[in-house]
This record gives C-alpha cells, structure tokens and sequence, in this order.
C-alpha cells in the first residue's frame, strides 16, 4: 500500500510540472530527500526518477520560465568554484574508483544549489521550496518519532523509511538536520501563505517539532544533542520574553530527563569524557592523522581520501579508582566531520571556499535581518524572520558538522540555495532604480492630461 501511495504521489507532483515548470524544482526537492526510488519495490525502484526530475527542473527553467528577474550572486560563484576544485581532485583522488562513486552525487547537489536560486524569484516560490523541504524531511521525522514513541529506538537501530545507513536516513545526520528544520517550522507557522497560520498549521507544527525534537533520543545521536542545545541558545536572541523561555527550558529539561531510556543518558555521558569511549576516540586519531596527511598534501587526496589512514588510538578505563590504557589499532575510518572531510579530501583551498560560503550566507542572513527586521507593512513583514531563520539553521548544521561528514548533503546546499534565493530576491526588489544614462522620462499620458486641464482651469 505505501509504495502504490508513494508511486502514485511522485508520479502525480511530476505530472503537475507540465501546466506549472516550476513543480518540476519541488518535484526534485522531495525525491531527493526523501527518496522515494528507495522506498518502493516496484515501479520507481526500476526508473532513474531522481535524474529524470534533475532534467525537468533543468529544462523547465530553461525553455518555459521567465529569466528576466533571476540573478547569478556571489556565493553561487563560490559554489561554481567548489564544484570545479571537487572535479579537478577527483581526476587526481587516491583512491579514484571510490572517489567516483562519491562524485556521482556531490556534483548534482553541487550544481542544483548553484541553479535553484534562479528559479526563486517571488515570495511565493521560495516559500513553497522552504515548505516542500521541510514537509519531505518531516515524513521521515514523523516516522522516526513515531517509533521513538513507541520504542523502536537506539544507537543504529531506529530504522526509518529504508533499511540502509545512507544520507538522511543515517541517524546522526537526520539527528542533525531535524533539529536544523525547527526554526524554518516556525517561520511557516507564522507567516505561511500556502498554509496560512490558524490552529490546526500551529497544531501540526507543534506536533513536527516535538518530532524533530524526539529523532535524537530516537538515534541516541549525541550531535543531535549539540544541535538542540546551540538552538536553545540561539533562540534568546529574537524570544520576547527570555527568562519565561529560560525557565521553560529547565523545567521541560528537568521532567524530561527522568523519562528518557537509561541507554540514552550513558551514551550522553560519553561527551564529557571522550577518552573512555572507542567512537570518540576514534575520531580524534582520525582528525590527528588528517592535519598530518595536509602537511604533505595541501591540496588534499580527493574524495574518500579517508581509505587510506591507519590509526593507533588510546582508551583510558576508570577501573577502581586507577586509569587504565589500553591501545587499539585501526585503519581506513571515516573523517566523522565535515571540516576534516573538506580538508583531507579538497586540502587547504577546498576548506576555504567551504568555509567561505557558510560564513558569507551567515552575514547576508544577518545583513536581511537588520534592514528588513523592523518594518512594519503588511508585505514586509516575514523577510526578517526568514533571514533569521535560516541563519540559525545554518548555524546548527555548522554546529553538526563538527561531528558528522556533511560537508556535501544535498538537503543543507538546498538550504544554502534558498538562502541565495532570498538574497537576490530581496535586493532586486529593495533596490531603487537606477536611471538610464541619456534616457528620457516617459511621458505619463493621464497626468499630462489633468495638469493641462488644471491649467486651463486656473
């Protein structure tokens, strides 16, 4: 049943795309998240569903839609430039049939965030990609909380929509990433269009984002964790009234904990003392061994570059009061961080302009909340809180990153193109206009008739 509902679903939002082009971009949105080709066992298991949604985007924008308002920006640029640096080391990768596997999916996020901006230009457009994204992410939150409700949880194995460990359906990276989602929920609810804000929008995101808010006890991620904490603290900045928040917080902390399962609160434990867990420690010999490889390789070892590490790690055990150390060996661990990926796959340059484009997307997201945060009108009212939105989804995928290799999931560049969307959106629409050079004005008919009647009037 769920995969004729699912088969159905895809191949209807396709169908759509031929009366509006522009569904075509949404179309890509969902079967990229969720993966639909995944889930089913027939039909769009055997079609290419999520290339054949790629070149209808593509070609939609291309030959039916209006280009007059699209805009190309700088951070777009820097995305241009990163796909190229990631190509140009994949033809010299250490490891190039690993490496290849890798490219045959980065290069499409790539490239669909460098062209999705382009399609965003009315408020209607970005608001339905930011409401596609986060209803598709949702489906597999709201699965994830419902079997975290009813017990289905832990450490690798809260199994979601699929049965494999790829993409969003890792549990740190969907740990990650649902928390990221909140503040675009709140915006939603807010000052949605599509769903204008009435009960049952506030009812149904409330409920997504206890959801979201259940997939790291769910995962026992300890990432979702950190996640869920920097946005706590971010969130003081714009609450109205911070010390009810606080207090809130506390109390919601305080009867929470007592209820989560003791599997959960042990593997927490392992954030203060990283020594005394074999994962942890694991990744700190992997980021030791990553700064020693870029002495020698600046440039880094193209994608997978990880294959090639081999590791002496130190465990320390509190046996009876005196520390115990005990040494492992292991070799060919992944970076579990999105900094160490950028710089052990595309070395110094590719860390740059990685960092480059997130820190630019967090000061244009700052630069839109400041000049736009304090109006008043009608129809200016949710720029504001969008910016700031997703600054702080940007800063929690950061915060996440730190501890995951997402440097290159495709749901965080969608992010990263709706950020450019609006910035280009915004700036083409609050940008007075500029007269031509040696133009004449153009002659308003009705007004030159009145002021010849005034006048003849007097």
């Amino acid at each position: 049943m769920l995969d004729l509902a699912i088969t159905g679903f895809t191949l209807a939002f396709l169908a759509l795309g031929f009366r509006r082009p522009f569904l075509w971009v949404l179309a890509y949105l969902y079967i990229d998240i969720l993966s639909p080709q995944q889930i089913s066992y027939r039909l769009l298991s055997a079609l290419p569903i999520s290339l054949i949604a790629f070149v209808l985007a593509f070609a939609g924008w291309a030959l039916l839609d209006d280009k007059r308002d699209s805009r190309f920006t700088l951070r777009q640029g820097l995305i241009a430039v990163l796909l190229l640096y990631c190509g140009a080391t994949t033809m010299m990768a250490d490891f190039p049939v690993d490496a290849a596997a890798k490219w045959a999916w980065v290069w499409k996020a790539l490239v669909f965030a460098l062209f999705l901006p382009l399609t965003l230009r009315t408020r209607l457009r970005i608001e339905s990609a930011a409401l596609v994204m986060v209803l598709t992410v949702g489906a597999i939150i709201i699965d994830g909380g419902i079997k975290t409700l009813g017990g289905g949880g832990g450490y690798g194995t809260l199994h979601l929509f699929v049965e494999n460990n790829v993409g969003l359906y890792e549990g740190s990276i969907i740990s990650a990433v649902a928390i990221a989602v909140i503040p675009l929920i709140v915006w939603l609810m807010k000052h949605s269009t599509v769903f204008p804000s009435d009960w049952r929008v506030k009812l149904f995101g409330t409920a997504l984002i206890f959801a979201c808010m259940l997939i790291p006890v769910g995962t026992q991620a300890r990432t979702g964790l950190l996640c869920l904490g920097l946005l706590g603290v971010l969130s003081l900045r714009t609450v109205k009234r911070r010390f009810l928040y606080i207090g809130l917080a506390a109390v919601g902390a305080m009867v929470a904990i007592p209820l989560l399962p003791d599997s959960y609160t042990k593997r927490m434990s392992t954030i203060e003392n990283h020594q005394s867990d074999g994962s942890a420690s694991t990744r700190v010999a992997v980021w030791m061994w990553t700064l020693d490889y870029v002495k020698d390789h600046p440039f880094g070892g193209g994608f997978d570059a990880y294959r090639g590490n081999k590791l002496r790690i130190e465990l320390r055990e509190d046996q009876g009061g005196q520390i115990e150390v005990k040494e492992a060996y292991d070799q060919g661990r992944a970076y579990h961080s999105s900094y160490f990926e950028m710089l052990g796959e595309q070395g110094w340059p590719g860390l740059i302009l990685w960092l480059w484009l997130m820190l630019s997307g967090l000061w244009q997201m700052e630069r839109i909340r400041a000049k736009w945060g304090k109006r008043t009108a009608p129809d200016e009212t949710w720029q504001g809180p969008l910016a700031n939105a997703l600054q702080q989804s940007l800063l929690v995928y950061m915060a996440g990153s730190l501890f995951v290799g997402i440097a290159y999931q495709p749901f965080c560049y969608m992010l990263i193109g709706l950020q450019c969307g609006l910035w280009s959106y915004l700036k083409r629409i609050d940008s007075p206009r500029r007269p031509v050079i040696g133009a004449r004005p153009a002659l308003n008919l009705g007004n030159a008739v009145a002021a010849r009647n005034g006048a003849l009037r007097s």
